[in-house]
């Protein structure tokens, strides 16, 4: 892929603002950015995204991927982002044929700010069954002791999601956002622009809701295992079953409640249960 123009356009992630706490003190408290980002494509207004502005031109190439609104990484001319009028521009050899259709059709998620989601959400006849990644025990709870490692945003300003690439226990990218939509996007993005090391990633993991649209996009992107430390809807698990994602729910500590495991799960690291713990149903 040669790209005849792109940005680098990324701003920081958090700002200070003073704040007044239950002292009666005034302090400097760092929050979340949320920067306005309307997407262009081919000179036609798309759609305008909320985000931090960590990395924008990976986040709206991502969303065209995922909204279908962009057909192959070998067709893009250039991407340019211009915070001065809050713009990204996206260049295309060739639109999808039914590209019409797609923008004439909108389905409003349950994502962050309300995501919107082109053409029909279960028109996904180009998606197959994908290969069912197995996952031990031991390597969820290790895997999960790494992720507090990086969410920095979260840590200083709150505010954000997380989602993140991985191989097996092995966190090969992590991204935050506003909206988990968001940073799903991103991570695709990069993965098309090549500038993660996400090779033989099988599991991804994110800190919101594992809602129809975030399992949508993970079969998009080839990958069957879904980890969250949040629940999961119930037309998340029909597309979950339909399209053969195992569905990690509520990953925190030791806890955990796997959705669609068949025999892929292996429980090789099964804690003690204390005194008092309520049997699972």
């Amino acid at each position: 892929m040669s790209l005849t123009s792109f940005s680098h356009a990324r701003l920081p992630t958090t700002l200070e603002v003073d704040v007044l706490d239950e002292f009666g003190q005034v302090r400097r408290q760092a929050i979340a950015a949320e920067r306005a980002l309307t997407l262009y494509l081919n000179k036609r207004e798309i759609v305008t995204l909320m985000t931090l502005g960590a990395d924008p031109e990976a986040l709206v190439v991502g969303y065209l991927r995922n909204q279908g609104l962009l057909p192959s990484v070998e067709d893009l001319e250039a991407v340019q982002v211009d915070w001065e009028v809050e713009a990204a521009a996206v260049v295309t050899r060739r639109l999808p044929d039914d590209m019409e259709t797609r923008l004439g059709q909108r389905t409003v998620t349950t994502g962050c700010g309300q995501g919107t989601v082109f053409g029909r959400l279960l028109d996904t006849t180009s998606l197959q069954r994908m290969p069912e990644t197995r996952l031990s025990q031991s390597v969820l709870y290790a895997l999960l002791e790494r992720l507090g490692d990086y969410n920095e945003t979260y840590r200083n300003a709150g505010a954000v999601h997380g989602c993140a690439l991985c191989r097996q226990a092995e966190v090969l990218d992590f991204v935050e956002d506003v909206g988990r939509h968001n940073a799903v996007d991103t991570l695709a993005g990069r993965q098309w622009l090549e500038t993660s090391e996400t090779q033989g990633c099988d599991i991804f993991y994110t800190t919101g809701r594992l809602t129809s649209e975030m399992v949508l996009k993970v079969a998009q992107m080839g990958i069957s295992v879904l980890v969250s430390r949040s629940g999961v809807t119930q037309k998340g698990v029909e597309l979950a079953e339909r399209f053969g994602v195992l569905l990690i729910a509520r990953a925190k500590g030791r806890h955990f409640q796997a959705i669609n495991a068949g025999e892929r799960l292996e429980l090789d690291a099964m804690p003690a249960r204390r005194p008092g713990d309520r049997q699972q149903r």
